[in-house]
């Protein structure tokens, strides 16, 4: 059974400071993350998909850096933080997915044409700093982890969540899946 307190820590930490702005997006990192696991869920997706759906950018509200960190030409790694945190409550499943998100967009930016032109303007501008598309030999490495399927069908959700004023579910409609997929037994 897994630890309902860490899910709720959890939730909380996404309630009180993912109002924040996402980086030059038209909605907060809280509205992100609902929206991605959103899609996730409609897309029939395992329950630990959903949960690194729902928390892979929690790593902007721990870094606590500002929100124009990338026009000082900084890179938070978001996505190392998070499954950093996060590694103590989800198993790979969801840990490696959130850490690949990122690296699955420089994947996708060097291997499908028109990706990049879909990308929004903070996300090119990111994209830069994070080491823009891959080389061959980052593809061919990318493509070999277990996990490089999942973590572009999360950047492809990743890339859609970015609609002002979506209507989906809140967090709290999330609370049982993140506790079937936590890895941490009750006391």
């Amino acid at each position: 059974m897994a630890h309902a307190k860490h899910v709720d820590q959890l939730l909380d930490l996404l309630s009180k400071q993912g109002e924040s702005a996402y980086f030059g997006e038209p909605v907060s990192v809280l509205e992100h993350c609902l929206q991605c696991a959103h899609f996730a869920e409609q897309s029939h997706a395992s329950p630990s998909t959903i949960v690194a759906a729902l928390l892979h950018d929690i790593g902007h509200v721990l870094h606590g850096l500002p929100e124009d960190i990338a026009q000082h030409g900084l890179d938070g790694a978001h996505e190392e933080v998070a499954a950093t945190y996060l590694a103590r409550w989800f198993g790979e499943d969801v840990t490696e997915t959130v850490r690949l998100h990122v690296a699955a967009k420089r994947y996708l930016c060097a291997t499908d044409s028109a990706y990049i032109s879909r990308l929004s303007p903070a996300s090119i501008e990111s994209l830069q700093l994070q080491g823009g598309p891959m080389s061959n030999e980052e593809v061919a490495a990318f493509e070999a982890l277990p996990n490089a399927r999942v973590a572009v069908q999360l950047r492809r959700w990743d890339d859609e969540a970015k609609i002002p004023k979506l209507d989906v579910p809140g967090l709290a409609h999330y609370r049982p899946i993140l506790v079937q997929a936590s890895t941490a037994g009750e006391p």
